[in-house]
């Protein structure tokens, strides 16, 4: 008699009461087959999130032909294409499956025939086609970005790596949000403590919403008050397949492009997976250029400071004639040229990135010619001081990752102080806090400043100077990945 009433109960009430709990959405579609005036099969979904081909042609039609059968697909994973629930389970257990299915993607089935609700994945994701990253440019080597949609991104890695040992690691985040993340890493290459260690922190998250994987980077990166990234993010699958490659992990998250990489160390900051798509001296060569670039972009304009407010002995004579002549009637120290020149420079670029991209070109050519030249003409700085602006601020662009050039940003204006308020021997002190800060840092239990501090002799093939492709290590992890599995191991044996 219960039963009866529970399946009366489903047959009345079911599109009722999963229309009030997703409040009445405009694109919620209920469908019913009839036979012989007989209500037999009730189809509920969203409209805007399947596809709805799938539905008319391959599951209403079935059941008109009487073909659909349950035996065609796994029914008892989440993700699987068919989840089937009978009559006499729970009636608010099947109202609550079915409205989370349907925010999925997936269509609520009711068979009064057979008295079952199945719920069917027949999702169809909005998403854009697959472009060059247009935050990581390459000249030489593919031109595939990933996309907003988890499953495209999948499908980019899983061409480039086609191993049975890659591993995807599904989990839900965000209590309103219920974002899907994908941890991935080969099981073969990747550390055991490694991959606990990220599915610990991923799993100890607690958060309303992830929109994008900045939100996950947060809750995951080692320190959070250091200006150093222990995490990198990116477009490229190419990227990603050769830190995977490299014994990694990485973390993908639905609705965004970027991936996050784990763990990184200070020196693989400043090498790009284009530097293996070059001949070994190519790629040495740019990465001197960037190594340069980083230390002229933290540096250049504190030495300035420094050299022309405490230390002018050590610069040539002509030079300093040269100099004092153009801040002849400059009423500020240079201090306060140098920051007030750096701030104008970072306005005009968040303007510029803001503004529509062929405004915004325009916009920081003339902030930086306009305003550069009538500021020196006004007298309100020296000529010397827009140059040493303009060198640092190019040579901030060279860093391939974004996030590790927004470091160097920061460590410049901490510098500049310290240069104006101290000279030279605050720089000293400055560099000697960085070092044992850098020393000190940690991404994932792997030391930040490796293999420099902890020294690994093999690593240096591939660190100032990468060797050929024949030199380099066989097996092609990095020494910290070795280490990491031997201590693995020896744990396992113990």
């Amino acid at each position: 008699m219960a039963r009866k009433k529970q399946n009366q109960s489903i047959k009345n009430d079911f599109f009722g009461d999963i229309q009030s709990a997703l409040g009445l959405p405009p694109d919620l579609v209920c469908r019913s087959l009839f036979v012989q005036g007989e209500q037999t099969v009730q189809c509920v979904y969203l409209e805007s999130m399947v596809n709805k081909k799938t539905i008319d042609e391959y599951i209403l039609k079935s059941f008109t032909e009487n073909t659909f059968s349950e035996g065609e697909a796994p029914r008892s994973a989440e993700s699987g294409f068919l989840r089937e629930f009978s009559f006499s389970d729970p009636y608010e257990q099947l109202r609550e499956h079915a409205v989370k299915a349907l925010l999925a993607g997936h269509c609520a089935l009711t068979d009064f025939a057979r008295e079952r609700v199945c719920l069917i994945n027949v999702t169809e994701s909005k998403q854009r086609s697959i472009e060059e990253p247009k935050s990581e440019s390459t000249i030489r080597g593919p031109h595939e970005g990933f996309t907003e949609s988890i499953l495209t991104n999948v499908g980019l890695v899983r061409k480039r790596i086609r191993n049975p040992f890659l591993r995807f690691d599904k989990m839900n985040i965000g209590n309103q949000t219920g974002t899907t993340l994908l941890m991935v890493y080969m099981e073969n290459l990747a550390p055991e403590s490694l991959v606990r260690e990220v599915r610990g922190r991923l799993s100890a998250i607690r958060t309303d919403s992830v929109l994008e994987s900045a939100y996950v980077e947060e809750f995951i990166q080692d320190r959070i008050w250091s200006p150093f990234p222990t995490l990198t993010n990116t477009e490229r699958p190419d990227m990603v397949a050769a830190q995977l490659l490299d014994g990694k992990v990485a973390v993908m998250v639905d609705g965004t492009p970027n991936v996050l990489l784990a763990p990184m160390t200070f020196f693989e900051f400043f090498s790009s997976p284009e530097d293996y798509y070059q001949r070994a001296d190519i790629a040495t060569f740019i990465r001197w250029i960037r190594l340069i670039s980083f230390f002229t972009a933290v540096f250049v304009p504190s030495l300035y400071v420094a050299a022309t407010t405490f230390q002018q002995e050590l610069i040539p004579t002509q030079l300093l004639i040269s100099l004092s002549a153009q801040r002849e009637g400059v009423p500020f120290p240079a201090i306060f040229e140098v920051l007030l020149m750096e701030v104008v420079f970072e306005i005009i670029r968040e303007a510029g990135l803001r503004m529509p991209r062929a405004v915004g070109q325009a916009l920081s050519i003339v902030g930086a010619i306009v305003l550069g030249q009538a500021a020196v003409e006004a007298g309100l700085i020296s000529a010397a001081i827009v140059i040493v602006v303009a060198i640092t601020g190019i040579t901030n662009f060279v860093v391939p990752v974004y996030s590790f050039g927004m470091s160097q940003r920061l460590l410049r204006f901490s510098f500049v102080l310290l240069a104006g308020f101290m000279g030279l021997f605050g720089i000293l002190c400055g560099a000697l806090f960085l070092v044992a800060h850098l020393v000190s840092l940690k991404s994932f239990g792997v030391p930040y400043f490796t293999p420099a501090s902890p020294s690994i002799g093999t690593d240096w093939k591939d660190v100032l100077v990468r060797l050929p492709r024949p030199w380099l290590n066989p097996n092609g992890l990095p020494g910290y990945i070795r280490n990491m599995k031997r201590k693995s191991n020896l744990e396992d044996q113990t």
